[in-house]
């Protein structure tokens, strides 16, 4: 029986790690990365390795399998028994022989379509040394164009991953020469690929172009993205915006796209809508993803969406405060006190702690005071007891102003973290004498004393030693009675 096997074409991707249904070599700026015709996982190489693809029967393998197997170029064996028709002796057996026994012979036309199955078959299995053989013995057959495209394109892919980059770029240009209509195309992908990875990016743009002109609407969407990217590099934006739209503009046909070009445009909606938020430019990148989005709802898209919504947010709220920071008195309280929280918040979600206190200090330090009161109001919102809840004749407990800061600065797990340390610290000094039954008074009193200084090295250590002095004085009619610098210094 004759085994058949589907379709592979490369692909960009800069996506790992998710299934993906299609017959695809998939590549990416940084790697090439390969998934066969099943649902099978992306696979990522780093630069300057050569391409591992997978065949759709579970092997690997770059190029499809002819419509059907050709002749094979080994000697076929007989079945037939009993004794020979003709007089004589009965001819010997024959015997399997494999095709490298016939290196001399020519190879006929159907031979070399089944040579580049072997190849393929053993380039699946690690034997590269061997695949590269047949392909050439294939493509020296000069058969017809279509098998001598695909001879030499996978004699690319091989070389490509054997590490010999020269020969396989120039295997790839003998493929491309041959403009069959459906390996020179993908020839074209893989030849411009290796060269924009290795920096040839002038070569790179005269092939993509060439590209445009081969391929169908696929492989023309994937040519405008190379261009794009070139034209970015070399800061050409009014050329890498046609290129862009070329690539995000989807065919007038109602078929559906094939799995090639949907990856091309959700790839390539990625990658402009980062660079439009680096740009500064939230809003146009919020329109690029969705453009990518509606032709597949990708997390990656759907995630570079969000972030641009919080830089869009972040900027009306900013302009909020910003205006209302001119102002003797913000003409709305209660929007500004919101803007203020909202955009502390997202500061700090963006990974800008500093920020977002500053957000909060500008706030608090507000001329307008029921402004200034419902800001404080919100950022202690969180804590044990709100403002609203504590007596007014009560002192403000030492804690609420590290709470406050740490709110502000998004720190409040450090603080937390340093909290549990030195309550840690403390129970296990004071816990090791009572477990021995510690009776010597003075033991007993060096243990509590470096107890009481474990705090004394934290920021908030001193506001503990001065809420306790502060409290006996006043147990003690007003009288301080701790030594200077109590609990460091005793006397």
């Amino acid at each position: 029986m004759r085994m058949h096997t589907q379709k592979i074409y490369a692909v960009k991707v800069e996506s790992w790690g998710r299934s993906v249904r299609g017959s695809h070599t998939v590549t990416a700026p940084t790697g090439i990365v390969e998934i066969s015709y099943k649902n099978l996982r992306l696979r990522r190489r780093g630069d300057g390795c050569a391409p591992t693809t997978h065949h759709a029967e579970g092997g690997r393998g770059f190029l499809p399998r002819s419509e059907g197997r050709g002749s094979h170029p080994e000697k076929r064996m007989t079945t037939t028994s009993g004794p020979s028709a003709r007089s004589g002796p009965s001819e010997p057996p024959p015997e399997a022989t494999d095709p490298r026994d016939d290196e001399e012979e020519t190879v006929a036309d159907d031979d070399a379509s089944g040579l580049c199955d072997q190849a393929q078959d053993l380039a699946a299995n690690g034997h590269l040394e061997r695949a590269v053989e047949l392909y050439r013995k294939a493509a020296a057959a000069n058969p017809r164009p279509r098998v001598q495209a695909r001879a030499l394109l996978g004699l690319a892919v091989v070389l490509d991953r054997r590490g010999d980059l020269e020969a396989a770029r120039e295997a790839a240009r003998r493929a491309l020469a041959t403009e069959d209509p459906r390996f020179a195309p993908r020839a074209a992908h893989h030849l411009a690929l290796s060269l924009e990875q290795n920096g040839e990016l002038p070569e790179a743009e005269r092939v993509w172009r060439q590209l445009l002109d081969l391929g169908e609407p696929a492989h023309r969407a994937v040519a405008h993205y190379g261009l794009a990217r070139g034209a970015e590099e070399r800061g050409e934006q009014g050329s890498a915006e046609e290129h862009w739209e070329a690539v995000l503009t989807l065919p007038t046909e109602q078929e559906p796209l094939d799995d090639l070009h949907a990856v091309t445009v959700t790839e390539a909606a990625r990658d402009l809508a980062g660079r439009l938020l680096e740009r500064g430019l939230p809003g146009a990148a919020v329109v690029v993803a969705e453009r990518g989005l509606a032709v597949s709802d990708q997390p990656a898209l759907r995630l570079m969406r969000a972030a641009a919504r919080l830089e869009q947010a972040i900027a009306d709220t900013e302009a909020i405060v910003t205006s209302a920071q001119e102002e003797p008195a913000p003409p709305d309280a209660g929007a500004f006190a919101a803007a203020v929280e909202l955009l502390a918040g997202l500061l700090a979600m963006r990974g800008e702690p500093d920020a977002s206190a500053r957000v909060w200090q500008t706030g608090l330090g507000s001329q307008d005071p029921e402004a200034a009161e419902q800001i404080r109001h919100r950022l202690r919102r969180g804590f044990a007891a709100p403002p609203d809840e504590v007596e007014e004749d009560s002192p403000r407990p030492w804690w609420e102003p590290c709470l406050e800061e740490a709110t502000a600065t998004a720190s409040a797990s450090a603080l937390a973290d340093e909290l549990f340390a030195v309550i840690t610290r403390m129970h296990n000094l004071l816990a090791v004498p009572l477990v021995e039954n510690e009776a010597r008074p003075a033991a007993l009193r060096q243990v509590m004393e470096e107890a009481l200084r474990t705090p004394s090295g934290l920021v908030w250590g001193p506001d503990v030693h001065a809420d306790f002095r502060r409290r006996l004085g006043e147990a003690m009619g007003g009288k301080d009675v701790l030594p200077e610098g109590w609990p460091e210094h005793k006397d």
